[in-house]
């Protein structure tokens, strides 16, 4: 009985070791502010941190992982300030978007210095670990100037899981990689979250979240724009107004046969096309064949006019 109590007392103080909390974290370069007051607790399992480029996603992790210092809140892992703090630092891994390797290093003496820095017993054989992990074992005595892009990025990771971390924190983790690595890394990223580890990846692109993430953190121009379960998240983006350009061999005829159409909410003539202003985005592209085939009309393009993230992200914000 004392010996389970003692586990699961254990168990719970990893899991409170290893939460991130960042209360009205704000980060401001001169007048640049690069993170607005964001507020959020991320616990154990994968969580992804989606926004367009610029967004201040890279800002974020770096306060998380001590690289920057908050210049007003708070951000902290199990409790302590990450800046500066060697003791957090043992927890924590962090992948950078940039490469920040020696290229002249082979990956196996690139992640066993990783190691070394972080003064493991037997660093060898920590490196030969992480390197299985991210399927790099056979190249591993490539120098690192050799590889490619993705493969630069698995080294990077490898180096940032040398010492076990319980939280992982990775900056567009996916660039570069072949659809291979990346259905690999996604399984790897996958393993530890539900093996209890905090991950937080950052990405612009949906798919990459809807994939591996099952909460989200949605940043814009430095701001939280939504938080929480991703399908949630998802169907707001889905169910936002869509806007499509439509090019046919008769405009007027297609527009004057959209009209009324149930998942059209306006429709316009424009130099370019037909623009159409859609409430669904799935039941007015099933529904555009058979309008236009009943009114006669030839379909010549079909142009999504909104659909980058941005302009998703800009409808959360003002959702």
């Amino acid at each position: 009985m004392t010996t389970t109590s003692t586990s699961a007392t254990t168990t719970a103080a990893a899991a409170a070791a290893s939460l991130i909390e960042l209360r009205n974290a704000t980060r401001w370069y001169g007048n640049v502010v690069a993170v607005n007051d964001i507020s959020m607790t991320l616990g154990p399992g994968v969580t992804g941190l989606l926004g367009p480029n610029g967004a201040g996603k890279s800002t974020l992790l770096h306060m998380m992982s001590g690289f920057l210092e908050p210049s007003r809140g708070t951000v902290t892992i199990g409790g302590a300030a990450p800046w500066r703090n060697v003791e957090v630092f043992r927890t924590v891994g962090l992948v950078p978007e940039r490469d920040s390797v020696y290229a002249f290093l082979t990956a196996r003496e690139f992640v066993t210095a990783s190691a070394k820095l972080h003064k493991l017993p037997n660093p060898r054989a920590a490196a030969e670990r992480a390197l299985d992990m991210v399927e790099l074992a056979e190249a591993a005595d490539r120098p690192i100037e050799t590889y490619s892009k993705g493969m630069r990025q698995r080294a990077k990771v490898a180096a940032a899981l040398v010492h076990d971390p319980r939280v992982l924190l990775l900056d567009e983790p996916f660039n570069g990689m072949d659809p291979r690595q990346r259905l690999h890394m996604m399984d790897l990223l996958s393993g530890l979250g539900q093996a209890g580890r905090v991950i937080l990846f950052s990405s612009h692109i949906l798919e990459e979240v809807e994939r591996l993430a099952d909460t989200v953190q949605v940043v814009v121009a430095g701001r939280l724009a939504a938080s929480g379960d991703y399908r949630s998240i998802r169907r707001l983006m889905t169910n936002r107004p869509h806007v499509f350009l439509v090019r046919t061999t008769d405009d007027r005829a297609l527009a004057r046969a959209l009209i009324g159409t149930q998942a059209v909410q306006g429709v316009s003539l424009t130099p370019g096309g037909v623009e159409v202003h859609a409430s669904d985005h799935g039941s007015f592209t099933r529904q555009l064949a058979a309008v236009s085939r009943d009114a006669g009309v030839g379909l010549r393009e079909v142009i999504p006019a909104d659909e980058s993230l941005e302009s998703v992200f800009a409808y959360l914000v003002g959702a």
